[in-house]
């Protein structure tokens, strides 16, 4: 898998509440190259999370557009865009969200079996994938049984399962100790280098943006190079 292209133009986002409008992003524009880096900072409620749903087609932009590979997200069906985001795009989160039900195995082979995977190719896949962040001794764990560290490691292993060519990141070392964010950043960094993937880190971490080689500031719902 190579890294997907990404192409932002002119999108904005605004929600509805209370009747009044609310913008949280404005003629926002953004340009990937394939296998790029890029860390997004700004303060809290700037509209960081709500940029990377829509890349990551959680969300809909209100205007603009939103190309992956050339592709014009907004034209595809619900489950077209489902199948995108599950084939091409990895996504973790500040919080883990793993499913407390299952084992950290179980919780990995979601995204094969959803892409039509064979339980055999989903463990077999899984495995492989929480052998490569140190878990291979912890498969069957439950979330409530690992630490955090361990729970965002299967979430990451999760994101990564699928080999995706684009890896969304929201703040996902902010619920960690300094020690233990380090270390899960670092994996994220050499996975993410290891597969190809175009990566988008949302943080407000100066620290972690600084070992970015492209930093973008969002402030008052615009882009800024840092």
């Amino acid at each position: 898998m190579t890294g997907v292209a990404v192409k932002v133009e002119g999108v904005s986002k605004t929600y509805q509440k209370g009747g009044e409008q609310i913008r949280v992003l404005q003629d926002v524009n953004l340009s990937l190259e394939p296998g790029e880096q890029v860390a997004i900072i700004g303060p809290s409620g700037s509209g960081k999370s709500s940029f990377l749903h829509m890349l990551g087609l959680l969300d809909r932009a209100s205007a603009g557009k939103v190309r992956l590979d050339g592709v014009d997200v907004d034209t595809l069906s619900g489950g077209a865009r489902d199948q995108l985001r599950n084939g091409k795009i990895g996504f973790v989160f500040q919080s883990h969200n793993l499913l407390p039900e299952h084992d950290a195995l179980g919780n990995v082979m979601v995204p094969v079996r959803l892409g039509g995977g064979t339980v055999a190719t989903a463990r077999a896949r899984a495995e492989a994938v929480l052998g490569a962040v140190g878990l291979g001794h912890r498969l069957t764990h439950k979330p409530g049984e690992l630490s955090g560290g361990e729970q965002q490691r299967v979430a990451l292993a999760r994101a990564l399962v699928m080999g995706p060519g684009l890896i969304l990141a929201d703040e996902p070392t902010g619920n960690l100790d300094p020690v233990t964010a380090g270390g899960v950043f670092h994996l994220l960094l050499d996975l993410h280098r290891q597969l190809g993937s175009t990566l988008v880190v949302v943080t407000h971490s100066h620290e972690i943006a600084a070992r970015f080689p492209r930093r973008l500031l969002l402030r008052d719902g615009r882009f800024e190079e840092a």
